[in-house]
């Protein structure tokens, strides 16, 4: 229920459905499966792609190697097109989405396309958000960054891996807003495609702050290269994360949690569509998965097939209203 409470919080805006029923064996095997990744090497999407591709292999689930395709552009975008125009029948091909997807796709920055477009397979858990400073940084506090902000708004460039208006947009402008900042244009937000490469800017010097999400920052942060300073969670996550501080410790009641899926291409057949929710399913019911979510920051969230189409369709309605509010 604490996960649940959260996501309302995080305004995703949906009810975390569990136990549902596997879906039935089918004689489809794809031949040579594929995951896009809408971004490049390092980021959410990549993490999305590789780890379930390789977990799914281990674990049987896929007869080959899941081939990983890294399509960066337009925040997803690029991606999103090509599936829509040029891949909408391949019964093979999976596409990695996360709250970045739908936030897009509400804020209309996919020109011509709408969720309707693909078909929507199931969730893999979901990340918290999280804002980070270089190691280095005199910065050691969310009070801190956004204090200066409100000094010398010039001074903080905040990078992240999606476009400007995106998910990671938006949850730094959610604790802009709860830290007492009203003028959102005075933050300075700019768009890579893809947390790795936000991640390298900001080891750079190029910018000062990220904005993204655990599995994102999680091997930068265990390499020394990064420090998280807060967590967009209601409470301390648990294991190797616990050291992490969140946001409303700090005085900033700030939340947001990025779910983790798959989208497929609209005329993929019926048989293949059940497959992959089905296997979907029992990786994510498989302790080896579990093994990975703890590992990387992971919570629980498990949604397959109509269910998660309803769920995504609520996020986009949701987050309409949040950048409406925003932009007012």
């Amino acid at each position: 229920m604490r996960f649940q409470h959260s996501l309302r919080f995080a305004l995703v805006g949906a009810v975390v459905a569990t136990g549902l029923a596997v879906a039935p064996a089918s004689a489809f095997e794809p031949e040579q499966p594929e995951c896009i990744a809408p971004a490049n090497p390092g980021g959410g999407w990549d993490f999305t792609c590789r780890q379930v591709g390789k977990t799914m292999q281990d674990l049987g689930l896929i007869g080959s190697t899941m081939q990983v395709v890294n399509l960066a552009g337009g925040g997803g975008g690029v991606a999103f097109a090509e599936v829509v125009n040029k891949r909408g029948d391949d019964n093979d091909l999976i596409v990695a989405a996360s709250t970045a997807t739908a936030t897009r796709l509400a804020t209309g920055a996919y020109p011509g396309n709408t969720m309707d477009q693909v078909r929507w397979l199931a969730t893999i858990g979901a990340d918290y958000g999280v804002i980070a400073v270089a190691a280095d940084s005199e910065i050691e506090t969310l009070p801190q960054l956004l204090d200066q902000i409100k000094a010398d708004p010039t001074s903080i460039a905040v990078a992240g891996g999606s476009a400007v208006g995106g998910w990671d947009h938006l949850k730094v402008l959610i604790a802009a807003k709860a830290g007492g900042i009203d003028d959102f244009r005075s933050v300075k937000y700019i768009a890579f495609d893809g947390g790795g490469e936000a991640v390298t800017q900001l080891l750079a010097g190029s910018v000062q702050a990220f904005s993204g999400d655990i599995s994102e920052a999680k091997g930068f942060v265990d390499s020394g290269d990064i420090k998280v300073i807060a967590v967009l969670s209601p409470e301390r996550l648990s294991g190797d994360f616990s050291k992490f501080p969140t946001a409303t410790e700090q005085g900033i009641e700030a939340l947001g949690a990025n779910w983790r899926g798959f989208y497929a291409p609209k005329g993929m057949s019926d048989e293949a569509y059940d497959h992959w929710v089905g296997q979907i399913k029992a990786l994510y019911d498989s302790p080896e998965w579990k093994e990975v979510m703890a590992a990387n920051g992971l919570e629980p969230l498990d949604l397959q097939g109509a269910d998660f189409e309803a769920f995504v369709a609520e996020s986009v309605a949701t987050i309409k209203d949040l950048t409406a509010a925003i932009t007012q």
